[in-house]
């Protein structure tokens, strides 16, 4: 089996636990990277470029892993296409629904492979509990709750990892929560509606910082995903939180430590202690690999992440009006808006 070569856009500091996963998945090789920090660039590949476009025109690609910020991304997946060359691309997607559209049109226009880089559902927890859901361990699911905890998002510097969350002006919901709302579809199938609420606490960000969301999914069945950034649950907290799923015949927990509880009974221990957040990059950059050699969908394909995009665009409107938002409007809210 002939290994697949990649390039990676962007070497910041996310960057760092993809290129540590790619060195250890089989049959991959990241042969060049680009970044306007050439050393960075250097330090990351074989071969290094000051700009993407530099580097696609010089290399024979099989795939682009593209780690920049959101609002390149539209840029590169359309150099990607133009290139003939598959993508994975960091969420968030892209700056605007209209945006992540325009991603998926051109991929699909060029006739690559586009999936988006969604590592929360692959942590190692929440493929246990969805396991433990379908053998039906707890029943028929009744609800859930999803607490994203992380203590960065206090003082005059926050976000000292990722300062540009400052100036960002749609912050929680579109940077953080869009993780459990996928791992939601992902665990009880896609959503119907979002009321929600949102404030920004700390008046050194310009975004959002505390939300509530209630989703309720095609089938009736409604959960919860609270989210703030000033306490931890536990210090560097696996699951950056916790999450409890209840059914009509007991509960599952994911404790903030990572391991997951059947009613009060241990029933899986996290002792997962390499890459990040269960090693979960490396588990979504795998699936990558696998359904480029198979043809397989991806899991977290753009035009299935175009779900999970639309709920958090249906969040922003619920905030916006005061009301309950179908997702299926919210594209059309998201155009009025833009």
């Amino acid at each position: 089996m002939s290994s697949l070569r990649g390039g990676i856009a962007g070497c910041g500091f996310f960057a760092q636990f993809q290129l540590d996963a790619w060195k250890r998945i089989p049959g991959v090789e990241i042969v060049a990277a680009c970044d306007p920090d050439l050393d960075r660039a250097r330090a990351a590949a074989p071969r290094a470029y000051a700009s993407a476009e530099k580097m696609l025109e010089s290399e024979k690609l099989d795939f682009i892993d593209i780690a920049t910020r959101p609002e390149t991304h539209l840029e590169l997946v359309r150099l990607a296409a133009a290139h003939r060359s598959a993508a994975i691309c960091q969420k968030p997607m892209a700056p605007s629904y209209a945006d992540a559209v325009a991603m998926v049109e051109a991929s699909g226009a060029a006739g690559i492979r586009l999936m988006i880089h969604e590592n929360w559902r692959w942590q190692p927890w929440y493929r246990v509990v969805r396991a433990r859901i379908l053998a039906g361990d707890i029943g028929e699911p009744v609800t859930y709750c999803f607490r994203i905890r992380r203590a960065d998002g206090a003082g005059a510097e926050p976000y000292r990892l990722q300062p540009y969350f400052r100036t960002m002006p749609r912050l929680l919901m579109y940077e953080t929560m869009i993780h459990p709302v996928d791992t939601a579809r992902y665990l009880f199938g896609d959503i119907r509606s979002v009321s929600a609420t949102a404030r920004r606490r700390n008046p050194a960000v310009a975004g959002e910082d505390v939300c509530l969301m209630t989703l309720t999914h095609e089938d009736g069945l409604s959960g919860i995903a609270d989210g703030h950034r000033f306490l931890d649950l536990m210090t560097a907290s696996p699951p950056l939180g916790d999450a409890f799923f209840e059914g009509d015949d007991g509960w599952l927990q994911v404790i903030a430590s990572g391991d997951v509880f059947r009613d009060e009974q241990l029933i899986w221990r996290n002792d997962v202690t390499e890459g990040y957040r269960g090693d979960s990059v490396r588990a979504t950059q795998a699936h990558f690999v696998d359904c480029l050699r198979t043809g397989e969908a991806f899991e977290t394909g753009g035009r299935d992440y175009l779900k999970s995009y639309a709920v958090v665009e249906a969040a922003y409107a619920s905030a916006a009006y005061g009301r309950v938002v179908s997702v299926e409007e919210a594209p059309a809210l998201a155009a009025r808006h833009s």
